[in-house]
């Protein structure tokens, strides 16, 4: 029996719920799906500037892991990239440290509902507009 997969710790979750490519009509292309922590692991290592091993450690997984997880985020990039497919960043194994939400209406990310105020070109109120991302 396979051992389960232990969640990998992101810190904060994208800002964008994806991208789609320049000059095409979004309904007329496949996407590609990138979980959370394939996001994070682009991220760390090209973004952050992190080695892959402390880029490991902060997700909490081995460096193998890691460099699995890399691996399959470049590839899916490179594929929406030649192929023109847009890329959805959503699910996979994964925790945040906080608690995060988005906003359903304008999309905006809340850490926390403490840190809620309603937006200001938004209709929708209370606890309802609000997605649940961890």
């Amino acid at each position: 029996m396979a051992r389960p997969h232990k969640s990998r710790k992101i810190s904060n979750p994208p800002k964008m719920k994806g991208f789609k490519p320049f000059g095409m009509s979004l309904c007329k292309i496949d996407s590609v799906i990138l979980k959370f922590e394939e996001y994070e692991s682009i991220k760390l290592v090209n973004y952050d500037k992190l080695p892959q091993d402390q880029a490991a450690e902060q997700m909490n997984v081995s460096r193998p892991t890691f460099t699995r997880i890399y691996n399959s985020a470049l590839e899916l990039v490179a594929k929406a990239f030649i192929e023109g497919k847009a890329i959805e960043i959503e699910g996979g194994n994964y925790e945040f440290e906080k608690d995060w939400y988005r906003c359903r209406k304008c999309y905006k990310l809340i850490e926390g509902l403490e840190n809620h105020t309603k937006c200001k070109n938004c209709t929708h109120f209370g606890e309802n507009e609000l997605i649940r991302l961890n």
